[in-house]
């Protein structure tokens, strides 16, 4: 989707909602197949990002945010001005999740904060523009595609030598309507990140190329036919087999097949008791349990609760799919609309 507008006039905001993400497995970790990581993700209408931009005489950054999110707002807002225009703005962060939990969110508030300043600026760039700026989607494409589009996303994974392109979009699906996600967070937890992270990973054995081979067959043949047709057995059957054996091959790392022991209690119990796709989203804490109702998804919130009733550290939730992507307003635009229309 290409960003570009008319320059605002100095008192107006734009606001950017951007849609937080559950990543729901690499395919080939190390390229045992020829081409590393390959990723499933889910947008979720739940968990998202707003901020506020305006002018401003300097560079201002406010909001519920976490010192290390402000910094990276301003490392944002250096590139931005070096790429293209040195204009003071002002980004209020309104809210954002808990950073690395799992949902996205150092992706999201980094394309809502580009967004908006291209938008505010009068200035053309693509989400996927903007990410390679900022440099987010290096591995997984699932989050930057995700803030286009929505829906259920398959990327290729990076090429390689291709350091300034993210991985492609292999299939888009849109999410069935009645479906729905139970989110289950240990508010005790992050996932690993950063230097951890990087550490983590080299430190894994190869990747069978066999296993490899079996989750690309579970998403093409399991999880994309299932959302396809709003057939929940095939679709949890295979996601909950790719997440299980993904699980285990990051379990030395992050000492499981889930990095929190309650939080997979909780789904257990969940998968025990109906018929859900379930796992945790990139390195956790959050997992989550896909059923294909309303009803349903009371009797997995229900059996999660019961499972971890004592246990105040962790938080259940229920959202829905979502198959839109960013939303984008200009408040100063609407404001002078209602004047002409009086």
């Amino acid at each position: 989707m290409q960003l570009h507008v008319r320059r605002l006039p100095p008192d107006a905001t734009v606001t950017v909602d951007a849609p937080a993400r559950l990543h729901l497995g690499f395919l080939d970790p190390n390229a045992s197949l020829g081409r590393a990581f390959g990723s499933v993700g889910l947008v979720i209408d739940g968990g998202g990002t707003r901020i506020e931009a305006r002018l401003a005489e300097r560079d201002q950054i406010d909001g519920a945010l976490t010192e290390a999110e402000r910094e990276r707002i301003a490392i944002c807002l250096a590139r931005l001005h070096a790429a293209y225009d040195p204009t003071p703005v002002a980004i209020e962060v309104i809210r954002t999740p808990r950073a690395h939990t799992g949902l996205g969110s150092g992706t999201q508030l980094a394309l809502a904060v580009g967004v908006a300043f291209v938008r505010l600026l009068d200035h053309s760039a693509t989400p996927a523009e903007l990410a390679v700026l900022l440099a987010r989607g290096a591995r997984s494409g699932i989050g930057v595609l995700g803030f286009e589009a929505g829906g259920l996303l398959v990327d290729g994974g990076p090429a390689k030598g291709l350091h300034s392109s993210l991985p492609p979009l292999l299939a888009r699906q849109p999410f069935p309507e009645s479906w729905r996600v139970l989110l289950v967070s240990d508010t005790a937890r992050v996932g690993l990140h950063g230097e951890a992270e990087r550490r983590g990973l080299a430190a894994l054995a190869p990747f069978p190329q066999a296993l490899a081979a079996h989750l690309c067959h579970l998403v093409l043949m399991q999880i994309l036919p299932g959302a396809a047709e709003a057939d929940i057995v095939p679709f949890a059957r295979g996601l909950t087999q790719l997440q299980q054996t993904i699980g285990e091959y990051f379990a030395p790392v992050q000492g499981g097949v889930f990095a929190s022991p309650d939080v997979e209690r909780a789904l257990r119990a969940v998968a025990a008791q109906c018929t859900a796709g379930i796992g945790q989203s990139s390195w956790g804490p959050t997992g989550f349990a896909i059923v294909a109702s309303e009803y349903d998804a009371a009797c997995a919130l229900a059996a999660a609760g019961d499972a971890t009733r004592g246990m105040p550290h962790i938080e259940c939730t229920v959202v829905a799919g979502r198959n839109r992507g960013a939303e984008v307003r200009r408040a100063a635009l609407r404001a002078q609309r209602r004047a002409h229309a009086v």
